[in-house]
């Protein structure tokens, strides 16, 4: 249950920010908020699995694997993954959150425009990457 808690953190900074984009446009924050929450919230979910199998990728035994050793099983990678980590894990869900969510948005003709990435890829960093760098500042 523990290891979910950094996600959820996620999860929820990218819901506030969508949130906040919506109301400084003067659109209700809540009737719209799923139109505008899911494509940055699955650039999110791409950049969690990205980021375990990045994290998979760097462990010991799966080297091993190419060695014809035993390799690293899924729930062995999921036990020793830290969501917390402001390296490599921070950086790459908050390069997926960005790049899935605007991709998906002109895929479904939401539409972007350069201030708006700039806006997005600024607070998304703040927020994805902020708190991982206050817990790794804390010495937690």
């Amino acid at each position: 249950m523990k290891k979910l808690v950094p996600f959820g953190v996620d999860a929820l900074l990218v819901i506030v920010f969508c949130a906040i984009g919506r109301h400084s446009h003067d659109e209700s924050a809540i009737s719209g908020l799923f139109r505008t929450v899911w494509p940055f919230g699955t650039g999110l979910l791409i950049g969690w699995v990205a980021a375990i199998a990045i994290s998979a990728s760097a462990l010991p035994e799966a080297t091993g694997a190419a060695a014809g050793k035993p390799g690293t099983d899924l729930v062995t990678t999921l036990r020793r993954f830290d969501g917390r980590r402001l390296w490599p894990t921070g950086v790459v869900v908050w390069l997926c959150t960005l790049t899935g969510g605007m991709v998906l948005r002109v895929l479904s003709h939401q539409g972007i425009a350069l201030s708006f990435v700039g806006v997005a890829a600024t607070v998304l960093a703040l927020f994805l990457l902020g708190w991982r760098g206050a817990w790794k500042a804390l010495g937690r």
